[in-house]
């Protein structure tokens, strides 16, 4: 049997977030799959573009991307109490392209925010968001990783025990998912 495909989406846009560095920890703690984050530096949603000129070209890129992988993760920093509109604004233009991409697919959300809490509104925000598209996701366990510049070691690793062993349950569901979904 081929590499699973895993897709990630990270809601910040800076290189070093720590959004990014969860999102790298929850693709190697998946296990063995070709992993492809994608590009969510897209313009911004607007029906004037898609009744002209239609749907950019990154923005059908990155639908067929999510459309063709096993399954995805996607993680969220928490902005102004909700989800990065970096984000939102890739799913507002995801909807917008007519092969459905989150259709049944398995879906894994994460976060990691400053605070304490670890973006739970962001995460929770992030779920609801997801719902329209019918996708399957993967209810728990939740991981939104707090207090997140300090959870990470030099080389990008994530330290906190419990927060390893959570990612580990939640991507190893992710997994078996996407497995069960490829045999039919």
């Amino acid at each position: 049997m081929p590499d699973l495909k895993l897709v990630g989406l990270c809601g910040s846009m800076r290189k070093a977030s720590t959004n990014r560095m969860l999102l790298n920890e929850a693709a190697r703690l998946f296990g063995p799959a070709s992993y492809t984050e994608g590009d969510l530096n897209l313009p911004l949603y607007n029906g004037d573009i898609e009744n002209g000129p239609g749907i950019p070209a990154e923005v059908q890129a990155l639908s067929d991307l999510i459309g063709g992988a096993d399954a995805v993760i996607l993680t969220t920093p928490e902005y102004n109490k909700g989800v990065s509109g970096v984000l939102k604004n890739a799913l507002d233009w995801i909807s917008r392209t007519k092969n459905a991409p989150w259709k049944d697919k398995p879906i894994a959300v994460i976060s990691a925010a400053a605070g304490t809490q670890g973006g739970a509104r962001a995460n929770s925000m992030l779920r609801t968001l997801m719902l329209p598209f019918n996708p399957l996701l993967i209810p728990g366990p939740e991981v939104m990783l707090g207090q997140s510049a300090q959870q990470f070691d030099a080389q990008g690793r994530l330290t906190s025990e419990m927060g390893v062993k959570l990612l580990t349950e939640l991507t190893g569901k992710l997994r078996a998912e996407a497995l069960r979904m490829r045999q039919g």
